[in-house]
């Protein structure tokens, strides 16, 4: 049996509001990137998420 494979991919932006996932300019979106198991996307996206504390309208997903 072989394993499934998976992709998870990661990216962000700034969101219109925050009371919903809108991102306020789609041209602007950070496409950090795809990876083959949530924890590797986990990771970066970790990383991703850390370099912009600054910004609370900032957000960065995961998608499997």
């Amino acid at each position: 049996m072989t394993d499934k494979q998976l992709l998870h991919f990661v990216f962000g932006g700034e969101l219109e509001n925050l009371e919903e996932v809108k991102f306020r300019d789609l041209d602007k979106l950070d496409l950090v990137g795809l990876y083959p198991n949530y924890a590797e996307a986990s990771t970066a996206w970790r990383a991703k998420a850390q370099a912009t504390p600054d910004n609370g309208h900032t957000r960065d997903l995961i998608v499997p």
